[in-house]
């Protein structure tokens, strides 16, 4: 390919060239007059130098088509690459965009699922709210709160014990309603439960934050815990009726760690009022511990029923020893009555054989029967 500036050199050394050459035959001219031989010496050379001029132009044309032909090729061949390589771009851009576009629509329908779940958890709390709220309504209120504590226990001790060993609701001797009774044997005896749930003092001493406020709630929380273990000794220990202690359900895992945490002197007061503190863990090991006395109360109930049913069936596999004797007596009966059969019909075989085994002889006579062996000593056989 050739430039702007190659043409123009070009095209200045040609001028120079022609200049020259019509110098040089400016000045020939001047010389012809002076020589004849120098003027036919400068025809042969303005000669030449046409000649050599033409084939100069002839090869320049040539080299400029060629260089022509040559750019026109390497364009074509440049467009056809740039047309290439564009067409490659744009189809890695297109499957770039559709996978995008996937990966797009992929995440947009987590991003939904994701808000779904957001608004199914957001509809949860809200129920939940509402449950909390619901829940509070019912510990603000005192008989609320009792029924709240009353349920808890009932379900607990359904879940824990058959429906014999418990009653809700008793009515006591003495005219006293107990929230439960569980009927154990004697002894110790049937053990009353009550359900207290001292929420407001508890409360107090959790809001209490300055030394002298918390020692004040202290003191009402152990007053309240405390008129409920005299109101149950009074009330649900009841000499030759119940056991000679009971049991105070506390419905609240915080309320009773707070008991034990902060006024040990209470619960060593109910111990000595002979009334046992439970919270529903405890309450459950508890349970437990009547579920296993029971099953053993009733297994020692039922020992004289397996005793009694062990002694019968001694006798009755003294009696199969008996019966399976007479048996085993029959079966050797049996046997040699047998064996005894099978001798006479070998007897009868070997008879059966001999006769069909005669031949007569050439005088008439018979053959002599073969002998029967040892067991023909006894004629009865």
């Amino acid at each position: 390919m050739i430039d702007d500036t190659t043409k123009l050199l070009l095209t200045v050394g040609l001028i120079a060239v022609i200049v020259g050459i019509t110098a040089l035959i400016a000045a020939m001219a001047r010389a012809r007059a002076k020589n004849n031989d120098a003027i036919t010496t400068l025809g042969r050379m303005t000669e030449d130098l046409a000649r050599h001029m033409s084939q100069a132009q002839a090869e320049l044309g040539g080299r400029l088509q060629q260089l022509a032909e040559n750019q026109t090729a390497s364009q074509a061949q440049l467009t056809r690459t740039l047309d290439q390589r564009l067409e490659a771009v744009t189809h890695r851009l297109g499957e770039g965009l559709h996978q995008h576009t996937e990966k797009t629509g992929e995440a947009m329908g987590k991003v939904h699922e994701r808000l779904a779940v957001i608004d199914k958890a957001q509809e949860n709390l809200t129920q939940l709210s509402k449950q909390v709220v619901g829940l509070q309504d019912v510990l603000s209120n005192k008989q609320a709160r009792g029924a709240f504590g009353e349920i808890q226990l009932e379900d607990l001790v359904r879940d824990m014990l058959p429906p014999s060993a418990y009653g809700f609701q008793v009515t006591l001797g003495n005219a006293k309603r107990a929230d439960c009774v569980l009927k154990l044997p004697n002894p110790p005896g049937s053990i009353v439960i009550d359900a207290k749930f001292p929420l407001e003092s508890y409360r107090a001493l959790r809001a209490a934050r300055e030394e002298p406020a918390r020692t004040q709630a202290l003191r009402a929380f152990a007053a309240d815990v405390m008129n409920h273990i005299r109101a149950i000794a009074d009330k649900y220990i009841v000499p030759g009726e119940t056991a000679e202690s009971a049991m105070m359900f506390l419905p609240s895992e915080a309320v009773y760690a707070e008991l034990h945490a902060s006024l040990p002197d209470i619960v060593a007061k109910s111990f000595s009022k002979r009334v046992w503190i439970v919270s529903p863990t405890t309450l459950m090991a508890t349970l437990n511990t009547v579920r296993a006395v029971l099953k053993d109360a009733n297994m020692r109930e039922q020992a004289g029923v397996i005793q009694g049913e062990v002694v019968k069936l001694l006798g009755d596999i003294k009696r199969l020893d008996e019966r399976v004797g007479k048996l085993q007596r029959h079966f050797g009966q049996a046997t040699e009555d047998i064996r005894e059969i099978r001798i006479s019909t070998d007897k009868v075989t070997r008879r059966s054989e001999n006769i069909e085994a005669i031949e007569l002889g050439e005088d008439g006579a018979p053959p002599a029967l073969a002998p029967l062996g040892v067991r023909e000593v006894s004629s009865s056989d």
